[in-house]
Formats: structure tokens, sequence, C-alpha cells
């Protein structure tokens, strides 16, 4: 999927961004996951998280939080650039192997999750769920392929700093139900 001049130009804009959020607060995710309300998720017995990439939020510290209502942990694995990507079983120390794009993911034995709580990564977000991922639109085929079947709550995982006004939306950008960050949670006030 190929991205806009203007939305390719905001991204790299982002990135640089995120980069100089990352080094001036280095307890970000220790920070953002302290302040999770859990009482405003809905009931859920799993979630997915990522492998952080670059200057990404690390969720791990929100991963420990969650995992420790009894729910399946979870991390996706990508197959290719059009696929949607699938979420895999997975507890700290088991192995990773890296998935079509190089990034660690469980094995393709792990065992196949449909979670209720996606933590999604993101380059910004705005306060109607508008996200800007990285561009190839694996988030969006996935979430849309999740919520096909079921209510899936999706929580941007970002830096405050990450926070735009408004987001350049597509109509097949999926949006956030809510953002965390180090300042708070966000709740997002839309109509489905």
């Amino acid at each position: 999927m190929s991205a806009s001049p203007d939305k390719s130009a905001l991204r790299a804009e982002l990135r640089r961004l995120r980069r100089r959020l990352q080094a001036e607060t280095p307890d970000a995710a220790q920070r953002a996951a302290a302040g999770l309300p859990l009482e405003r998720l809905p009931a859920f017995t799993s979630f997915a998280g990522y492998q952080p990439q670059g200057s990404e939020l690390d969720p791990a510290p929100l991963m420990a939080r969650l995992a420790a209502t009894g729910a399946v942990r979870a991390l996706p694995a990508a197959f290719g650039w059009e696929e949607p990507l699938e979420f895999r079983a997975w507890a700290p120390g088991a192995a990773l192997e890296p998935d079509a794009f190089g990034i660690p993911a469980p094995p393709p034995e792990a065992e196949a999750v449909l979670p209720n709580v996606v933590i999604a990564p993101q380059l910004a977000f705005d306060r109607r769920g508008g996200r800007l991922g990285q561009g190839a639109g694996h988030y969006d085929r996935t979430l849309a392929n999740l919520r096909r079947g079921r209510a899936v709550f999706v929580l941007g995982l970002a830096y405050a700093g990450q926070e735009l006004a408004e987001i350049p939306m597509e109509p097949h950008d999926q949006r956030l139900d809510a953002i965390l960050t180090e300042t708070g949670y966000i709740a997002v006030a839309r109509a489905r």
C-alpha cells in the first residue's frame, strides 16, 4: 500500500519527533503502564502487544500488567506486505524468530490467538481515535478482519507528544478505542 506524499513526509517528521521523545522520556513505558485504569478496558481473556521497533514506545511493562490479570499474551507475526498479521501466544523468555519483515515473532507452531484487546504502536494519534502507522496497512487489515467477527478493543500506545490535532484518515483506516501515554489514558468518544 503506498502512502500519499503528504503522509510520507508526515511520517518522516513524526519518526524524528518520536526519537526525540524517546530520548527525553526514558521512563515513559513504565509511567504509561502504571497509569492504565484497568477498569476502563472491556472484559478480556487475551491481548496482543508488539515487539518495539526503533523508537516505538515499549509495551513490555503494559503487557506485564495485563498478563497479571491472567489473560493470554500474544505477539504479531507478519507474512507479507498485503497480508494481515497473525497473533500468536507468547510468554516472556519463549523463543522468537524473525517474521517476513525480520521482526521477532512467536514461531509458527505457537498457538494462534484472537485477542480481545490489541495494543497498537503508532507514529501519531488524535483524540478521535485516528492513528497514523508506518504506512503498510498491516494493523488496519488485521483490525478490520478481527472486528468483522467480534468486538476488539484497540489501545494505542504512544508518547504524549505524538498527539496531533487531526490524523488524515482514509476509509480503510481503523480507529483506536483509547490511547495510553506516559501522561494518562485518553478515551475516544465517537460513534461506531
